[in-house]
């Protein structure tokens, strides 16, 4: 699967198009890649996904906090879990506080009910990355995140993980063999051919199911 998201810029003061401007082509189009997500999944009843992208600053953030969005905004009770330990930016896109999060969770010194954000967007939830780790790999790495996913997959319709740069960071490996599907974000104009297979290479040997790529036309 190849969908195309036209000029979604990581700089745009307002990043929340699909619930700014619910009619634009932009919003338009994450409904088509919602769509697209429902005709690969629905028959699997595949639930937990990760998106990723070859480079740092290739837009994951805000298409993943858009997607997250349009799912809600179709009825579905949506997680959105910020696993980029590196440069978290999801608790930003929704100004909420980052005191507490995910890595709270894991370590064990907040519960998950504790950890999770109401966004203010009906039906969708957020967990944010919580205090910063010196070692992300180790964190993501750790059985409880394991079980922290099959939890919440029991709990929500859709969860989604937001995560850093496939390329540069070991910790996405080990995330997508843990999550039911991966799409990978390409920059056109600024993604490589050559990072892009590279990147659907790691993700094989990571024995994830790369569900299909999206592609942001940012010029």
């Amino acid at each position: 699967m190849l969908s195309k998201i036209r000029n979604l810029s990581t700089k745009n003061k307002k990043p929340l198009v699909t619930y700014m401007n619910p009619n634009s082509i932009i919003s338009e189009q994450f409904r088509t890649i919602r769509t697209n997500i429902h005709f690969l999944t629905d028959q699997n009843k595949r639930k937990v996904f990760l998106i990723t992208s070859p480079n740092k600053q290739e837009g994951t953030s805000t298409a993943i906090a858009n997607l997250a969005v349009s799912m809600a905004q179709n009825r579905e009770k949506v997680l959105l879990i910020d696993a980029n330990l590196r440069s978290p930016a999801l608790h930003q896109i929704f100004k909420s506080s980052n005191d507490i999060g995910l890595t709270n969770v894991i370590n064990g010194s907040s519960e998950l009910n504790e950890a999770i954000v109401q966004t203010g967007i009906a039906q969708l939830h957020l967990l944010t990355s919580g205090t910063i780790s010196p070692n992300p790999s180790d964190v993501l790495g750790d059985y409880r995140m394991e079980e922290l996913l099959e939890k919440v997959g029991g709990i929500y319709d859709l969860v989604l993980l937001d995560t850093p740069s496939v390329l540069k960071s070991t910790e996405t490996r080990i995330l997508a063999s843990l999550c039911d599907g991966v799409f990978i974000l390409l920059n056109r104009g600024k993604t490589k051919i050559e990072e892009a297979e590279e990147s659907k290479k790691i993700m094989n040997l990571a024995h994830a199911n790369v569900l299909g790529l999206l592609l942001n036309e940012k010029k």
